[in-house]
């Protein structure tokens, strides 16, 4: 019956130590993945900021500028992409729109990021584009893969269609939580006026006739949590300007908008408390689970060898029956 009963438990050890390292190197990279139907939304403000008068043509300062980011999973677009892609695609339809502190738009910029829903890596198909412009990015956007390495990344900024790095500079502690932190500088770029003007009648068709051009420059931060790869918070220092052109009316250049760009509150303390409730699922499957499946399985070992080796050991002795002394005849 020993042998038995070690025999079961030496199955089930060699089960458990199998599934160990099937969970972290073949379930995990299949079963994590970015759902497609993910909404999200994100509210930063500049305060003390500076923003262009367009009535005037001047820049001014304002007590603050606010940005409203939304990302909207197209479970649609991302199916069709899919079928001739041959992987798990996610595609986001993204809006970024600025408006200053008297609730009028200043600029409304859409954005449709397609990548691949496990690795984060961008997929190039139909529709991907900036402000209707096609893009063909590389690297990431938004964010980090799953299990974020300590190293550069290559980051795609989207006011500038370009990639460029974003650098690794070490760990920090975010409220708690352990963050890598990264930074990319996109220096003075011209860049495309945006495709709906804030002025009703101006167009970017109507500025280029002007030669007046747009500039920009930024220092994007980011405080990412390396599990999940996800940003907790970010920031940038944001520069635009106007140069050159008759629409200056003789200058050499304008501020558009300076500022220094950072989450709101209370999006900071919902974005925590998301992103630590996913950690814990990411790391069920890459670290408890596969560590506890292989403590367990052994201990199966052990007690299977244990109960082998008594169901070979020897029986004790069974005692000798004492007889009684026989009569000796004469």
């Amino acid at each position: 019956m020993r042998r038995k009963a070690s025999l079961i438990l030496l199955a089930l050890a060699v089960f458990f130590a199998a599934l160990s390292p099937l969970m972290r190197w073949y379930a995990f990279p299949r079963l994590a993945k970015i759902p497609a139907d993910q909404y999200q939304d994100m509210v930063l403000e500049a305060k003390d900021a500076t923003l262009l008068d367009y009535g005037t043509m001047k820049a001014k300062k304002v007590d603050k500028v606010t940005i409203v980011q939304t990302l909207k999973g197209n479970v649609e677009a991302s199916e069709k992409i899919e079928k001739t892609a041959g992987r798990d695609v996610v595609v986001w339809d993204g809006l970024s729109y600025v408006q200053g502190p008297d609730g009028k738009m200043v600029s409304k910029i859409p954005e449709r990021y397609i990548f691949d829903a496990h690795t984060q890596e961008p997929v190039h198909a139909t529709g991907e584009m900036v402000d209707g412009d096609p893009v063909k990015r590389e690297g990431i956007e938004f964010k980090w893969p799953f299990l974020t390495e300590k190293r550069d990344y290559e980051y795609f900024d989207a006011q500038a269609r370009i990639t460029a790095p974003i650098h690794y500079e070490g760990e920090r502690d975010f409220r708690g939580v352990n963050v890598y932190y990264f930074e990319q500088t996109i220096p003075w770029t011209k860049v495309p006026f945006p495709q709906i003007m804030p002025v009703e009648g101006i167009t970017p068709e109507s500025v280029a006739k002007t030669g007046t051009t747009r500039w920009y420059t930024t220092v994007r931060k980011f405080w990412v949590e390396p599990t999940t790869g996800a940003p907790v918070y970010g920031e940038e220092i944001h520069k635009e300007e106007l140069r050159g052109g008759t629409l200056l009316g003789g200058r050499e250049k304008v501020t558009a908008f300076a500022g220094h760009v950072k989450m709101r509150e209370d999006y900071i303390r919902s974005t925590v408390d998301l992103v630590k409730s996913q950690r814990l699922l990411v790391l069920l499957m890459t670290s408890y689970l596969p560590w506890g499946f292989l403590i367990l399985g052994a201990g199966l070992l052990s007690l299977s060898l244990y109960l082998e080796a008594r169901s070979r050991r020897p029986g004790d002795p069974t005692p000798t029956e004492t007889r009684e002394p026989e009569p000796v005849s004469a």
